[in-house]
């Protein structure tokens, strides 16, 4: 989107008003690409009713089914792999692209960038690909070997985003807790979350990272993460399963004791941490035992969030070669049972923060209801866990992107409500055009749509 913004087109949130159609694509499991081949198939529609003259599907669902796209879908006029992004432009304009060297994809804080998010909350991806092997994972089969952005590159981008208005940053990779190994740095995550808790704002920031890899965490992460105010104390950390033999299969190695003890050190190191996890059930060999080990490590972790996927027999995964498959009404069963302890689990923990007062970050109007505003606390990360509703503004109005104080009155599975009792902050204003939100956030296949080719 930044490329195509840079050579003078025009994006729009109405696809029957686009000219040029791209649809973002995701295939690391099957209901993701199902739900990003029903996307293409709803957007080449618009070539039918709309204004749309072309359709392109990008991403990984390209890496992995170029030629079946280009066959079974004789609408889409083009396809874009995750390492071809500079030919997006002449793509979108129906020319040939020019011809780049074949080499892995890694932004940086030069490249044109377009946020889908709201001002005061960004992502920044701090590396790309991943170098683990577990066994249902095909993400290095299309994204690549590891690669950490350059320090200095980060750094940059952040002061940026935070100049203009940003108020919480988080970071992104296939796996963060590896970012600088690369490129010969001991720390890399920790002298990094450091420097960006440095750097000056007039307003408080929050700055989060995502996705920790359990044997990377160092006490060195930990002890950065409670020493600065400005880094998240909150930990999200995919443990996968609990028992030995299942990690084993998956080549992740570890087991729930392990695991367990890794928990205290970070509760103990960081206080009020919030630790958000996710497991597979139904992984092949996966017995009622294995299972149940699982339940019952769940039930001593007590983490505040939890994730539960399904198993997804990828073809090109290691896993898809393995005995012992698991049915789906058997996994169907176990992922329910998962989450409803875990909603037990939620629902008491956010029960003990009722009567007492947190920092928010509001984000605006409720999706469910105008009646209610939503704002987040530093323990719950965008779009993946619940938020705080808002059905009071005390001593004054609210406004998006700005930090106050909630004191919490109510306690549901997921969500908190609570009011909010300080006054508005002094926010002074920032003009911040290249944050703009042009369409709302996207989440799972995203279409991105141009409109008026300025070539």
């Amino acid at each position: 989107m930044g490329q195509l913004v840079a050579n003078g087109h025009e994006l729009t949130p109405q696809p029957g008003e686009a000219d040029v159609i791209v649809v973002n694509t995701c295939s690391f499991i099957d209901p993701a690409k199902q739900e990003s081949v029903d996307t293409i198939l709803e957007m080449a529609e618009y070539k039918k009713t709309g204004k749309a003259q072309r359709l392109l599907v990008a991403g990984c669902l390209v890496e992995r089914y170029r030629a079946d796209i280009q066959k079974t879908i004789p609408e889409v006029d083009a396809v874009l792999g995750t390492n071809e992004l500079e030919k997006i432009t002449a793509l979108c304009e129906g020319l040939t692209p020019r011809e780049f060297p074949s080499e892995p994809y890694l932004y940086h804080d030069l490249t044109a960038r377009v946020f889908t998010t709201p001002r005061h909350s960004a992502y920044i991806k701090i590396a790309e690909g991943c170098d683990h092997p577990c066994s249902f994972c095909v993400i290095p089969q299309f994204r690549g070997a590891f690669r950490s952005r350059r320090f200095e590159s980060v750094i940059n981008e952040a002061t940026r985003i935070l100049a203009m208005g940003g108020r919480e940053i988080n970071l992104i990779g296939q796996d963060t807790t590896c970012y600088g190994e690369d490129l010969g740095m001991k720390n890399g995550l920790a002298d990094l979350l450091a420097r960006l808790a440095e750097i000056r704002t007039e307003l408080p920031k929050w700055i989060r990272f995502l996705y920790a890899y359990p044997n990377k965490i160092t006490q060195r992460l930990l002890d950065t993460i409670a020493t600065h105010d400005a880094l998240v104390k909150y930990i999200d950390m995919p443990l996968q399963h609990a028992s030995a033999p299942v990690l084993k299969r998956m080549k992740r190695g570890a087991n729930a004791d392990i695991f367990l003890k890794l928990l205290e050190r970070i509760r103990a190191t960081i206080p009020g941490v919030a630790i958000r996890t996710s497991m597979i059930v139904g992984f092949p060999g996966e017995t009622e035992e294995n299972f149940e080990e699982l339940c019952q490590f769940i039930q001593a972790a007590q983490f505040d969030r939890l994730g539960v996927f399904s198993y997804s027999d990828e073809e090109t995964s290691q896993s898809y070669h393995l005995d012992a498959k698991v049915d789906k009404s058997t996994i169907y069963r176990r992922k329910r049972k998962l989450m409803a302890l875990q909603r037990r689990i939620s629902r008491d923990r956010n029960r003990q923060l009722v009567g007492r007062e947190f920092p928010v970050l509001i984000e605006g109007p409720s999706k469910e209801t105008e009646l209610l505003w939503e704002a987040r606390l530093a323990t719950q990360a965008p779009e993946i866990d619940g938020v705080c509703l808002i059905n009071d503004f005390g001593p004054g109005a609210a406004r998006p992107g700005e930090m106050r104080r909630l004191h919490i009155t109510e306690a549901h599975d997921y969500d908190l409500v609570g009011e909010l009792v300080d006054a508005p902050e002094r926010i002074h204003s920032v003009a911040a055009p290249q944050l703009a939100n042009p369409f709302p956030i996207l989440t799972g296949p995203s279409p991105a749509y141009a409109r008026g080719s300025a070539n």
